[in-house]
C-alpha cells in the first residue's frame, strides 16, 4: 500500500490550476477542465495504491472536466472508476445518460468512453469525493451489465454499498487505515453493482483472488500461470477454466497488468530517473529486449518513444 498526498500551497496561485490537472492526468486520468475559480485554485489529493486498485479521495474548488476521443487515443488505461460523493454536489454524463449525485451518492463510469463530470459547492461544504479506479476485467460480470450502469446514481448509505463507502473513506482518510486484501474491496464493488443491477452476485469469486494474488507478485519473473496454480492449490487446467470463463488466459492477463504498471511508470515524473529497461525489470520483464519487444507490440512504439511523446503531448494510440 502506496499512499501519495498532493497539495497546492506551495505554489503561486497562477500555477496551480495547470499543475493540478497534470496531476490528476498522472495520478487517475487526463482530462481537459475548467473552473470558475481557476485564478485562484485550490485542491488536494490523497492517493492510495493497491495494485489493482486505486483509491483517490480529492477535495477542491468547483470544477468542470471531459475526457475526449482525443484524450483516450493518446492513452487508454481500460478502467472503471466508481465515484462517491462525500460531501458538495456532483454530476456525470456518459453514454447519452446524465445524472446529478448529492453527498453519499456513487456512480461509475468508463474511462475508454468520453464523459463529462462537474462538481459543485453547496452553501456550507466544498466538493469533496472519493475515485476509485479498477480495470474492466477485474469485475466478474457480463459487459452488458456493467455498461448498463454507467452514468447512474447508485445509494451508498446502507448496506454493502454503506460498509463500502465507510472503507473507502477509512482508507483515503487523513489517517489511513491499514488496507484489507484487494479482493475484499473487489467483492464489495461487485457486490454494489451486482444488486443495483438486480442480478445474482457472481459466484466466480476466486478470479478476483487469483488476480489479486497476481497483481502482488508482479515483480517477480517467475510469476506463471504454473506457479500461480500451485500457490493456490489448483490444477493448472483448473486455473486456465477459471479465465476462459472470462474469456481470458492467465498469461495473457499477467502481461497485460505489467505492461498496465509499466505504462504507468513511463508517464510518472517520479519514474524519470529510472532507465526505461529498469521499469521493464522492475515489473516483471526478464530482459530490455522482451520488454521492448513486448511493449511495441501492444502499443504500436518503443517503451522509450512511448515515454517521450507523452512528455511532448504526442498523440499515441494504443
Amino acid at each position: 500500500m502506496q499512499t501519495t498526498l498532493i497539495r497546492l500551497d506551495h505554489l503561486p496561485a497562477c500555477e496551480r490550476f495547470d499543475f493540478w490537472w497534470e496531476a490528476v492526468g498522472q495520478s487517475v486520468v487526463s482530462v481537459d477542465a475548467a473552473s470558475a475559480h481557476a485564478a485562484d485554485f485550490w485542491a488536494e489529493m490523497t492517493a492510495v495504491d493497491l495494485g489493482l486498485i486505486q483509491i483517490s479521495r480529492v477535495r477542491s474548488a468547483s470544477f468542470e472536466a471531459r475526457r475526449t476521443t482525443r484524450r483516450i487515443r493518446q492513452s487508454d488505461p481500460e478502467f472503471y472508476q466508481l465515484n462517491y460523493t462525500v460531501t458538495g454536489r456532483s454530476g456525470l454524463e456518459q453514454q447519452g445518460r446524465q445524472c446529478a449525485l448529492n453527498a453519499g451518492d456513487f456512480t461509475l463510469y468508463d474511462t475508454s468512453r468520453p464523459f463529462h463530470a462537474w462538481s459543485a459547492a453547496t452553501p456550507s461544504q466544498p466538493p469533496h469525493g472519493i475515485v476509485v479506479q479498477f480495470p474492466h476485467r477485474a469485475i466478474p460480470l457480463p459487459t452488458g451489465t456493467v455498461e448498463r450502469l454507467l452514468s447512474q446514481p447508485i445509494p451508498g448509505r446502507t448496506g454493502v454499498n454503506g460498509l463500502l463507502a465507510g472503507l473507502l473513506m477509512r482508507l483515503a482518510g487523513p489517517r489511513p487505515a491499514p488496507a484489507p486484501p484487494t479482493t475484499t474491496i473487489l467483492e464489495l464493488i461487485t457486490g454494489l453493482l451486482a444488486d443495483h443491477a438486480g442480478v445474482a452476485k457472481p459466484g466466480d469469486i476466486p478470479l478476483i483472488k487469483v488476480q489479486a494474488f497476481i497483481e502482488e507478485h508482479l515483480p517477480d519473473s517467475g510469476l506463471s500461470p504454473t506457479s500461480i496454480a500451485q500457490a493456490h492449490h489448483m490444477s493448472l487446467r483448473n486455473l486456465q477454466r477459471l479465465f476462459e470463463r472470462h474469456g481470458l488466459t492467465a498469461a495473457t492477463w499477467i502481461r497485460d497488468r505489467r505492461l498496465a504498471r509499466a505504462r504507468r511508470d513511463l508517464t510518472d515524473p517520479r519514474c524519470d530517473t529510472l532507465a526505461v529497461r529498469s521499469i521493464g525489470a522492475r515489473w516483471g520483464f526478464q530482459n530490455d529486449a522482451h520488454f521492448s519487444r513486448t511493449f511495441r507490440a501492444a502499443y504500436g512504439v518503443s517503451p522509450g518513444a512511448y515515454r517521450t511523446g507523452v512528455r511532448e503531448g504526442s498523440t499515441l494510440t494504443p
